[in-house]
């Protein structure tokens, strides 16, 4: 890669807010955890499904956890970009108490999972990756959820396993709008990939703090983005950065919102009200920037665009209500779900 790029992009203030503040003192030392988070403990026994894919071995991990008292339903829970499958671990307490079956898997390029250097990211491919680890654990028309970046990929499902999903549930999803449309300019993988080994853990504080959890902090919220941070801070950060670059691009040039006409099963939208996520807002042109990623009117856009869907919208929470909130969050996810056909 040409120097020029590390330059050109360490002038955007995106880069500045990730990359945080210099400082000379770090009372709290960022771990280094392994390329696939080892180090890194999950609320739950983490298994592995290895396959093969673009011509290479692959291993998946993922949860699978049972309840006490099952009620013959099995919830998917897919995580967001900047996620991991323990990120859900609130909502797997809370699910599995009101009987439900969860799996929580990290998907190839993220967290726990392979980071093949080479290897074509797509919502299609993921979808596939994801439909195949259930057809392995023999699991059948289950609901599933998508968060963030999870739930381009939960639609994405949906549209290519139709008769095999019961619910569609779409959290504060990506792709609601289509950015390059709206004018964002192209981004090379390169870009991304320079921008990525900037990441910092006040940066991810910084930026969660302000999108995720609409301006407020809680304790319990360092864990994450010590997960985070450990991980982009670790031996292998440049295969992590690598694959976070493109998935970014898939990010940024896969928009399913084109589609949301075709999805034919019960959907359920949970929309953070506060949220402001939008992709390479930084890139955007200025005057283009305030008018990316408006929730509120991209929830009930969303909501008419897919056939019969159901709206729930939480006031006060931004990109992640299922953490901020997690109670009244698997409450509206449970009744939202049995309130639809």
């Amino acid at each position: 890669m040409k120097s020029g790029i590390f330059s050109s992009i360490a002038a955007l203030a995106l880069s500045a807010a990730l990359a945080g503040p210099a400082s000379a003192q770090q009372p709290n030392p960022v771990p280094g955890y392994g390329p696939e988070l080892e180090g890194f403990d999950y609320p739950y026994d983490v298994q592995r499904f290895r396959f093969e894919s673009q011509q290479q071995a692959l291993q998946m991990a993922y949860m699978d956890v049972k309840p006490a008292k099952a009620n013959g339903q099995t919830i998917v829970l897919l995580h967001g970009k900047n996620f991991c499958a323990a990120s859900w671990e609130a909502n797997i307490r809370d699910l599995t108490a009101a009987g439900f079956r969860v799996i929580a898997p990290d998907q190839i390029g993220f967290c726990k999972s392979s980071k093949p250097t080479s290897y074509q990211f797509s919502f299609r491919e993921l979808a596939g990756n994801t439909h195949a680890l259930l057809k392995t654990l023999a699991i059948d028309r289950p609901v599933i959820v998508g968060h963030s970046t999870g739930g381009m990929l939960a639609a994405h499902y949906a549209l290519l396993y139709p008769k095999e999903v019961s619910h569609l549930v779409l959290v504060n999803p990506v792709g609601l709008e289509d950015w390059m449309a709206k004018g964002v300019p192209p981004i090379t993988v390169d870009e991304w990939y320079a921008r990525e080994l900037k990441v910092s853990a006040d940066g991810i504080q910084n930026y969660e703090k302000s999108t995720y959890y609409a301006g407020k902090w809680e304790k319990r919220y360092d864990r994450w983005v010590d997960m985070l941070a450990g991980l982009n801070n670790g031996p292998g950060k440049q295969a992590v950065a690598w694959s976070s670059a493109r998935i970014y691009d898939m990010i940024l040039t896969q928009p399913v919102v084109y589609r949301f006409g075709d999805i034919a099963v019960p959907t359920l939208l949970l929309i953070g009200q506060k949220d402001t996520t939008a992709i390479a807002r930084d890139f955007a042109p200025p005057e283009l920037r305030s008018r990316l990623g408006n929730y509120p009117e991209l929830g009930k856009a969303a909501a008419k665009a897919i056939p019969g869907a159901r709206l729930i919208e939480f006031p006060d929470l931004g990109h992640a209500p299922q953490m901020s909130n997690p109670a009244g969050f698997a409450k509206a996810l449970i009744e939202g779900i049995s309130a639809t056909p």
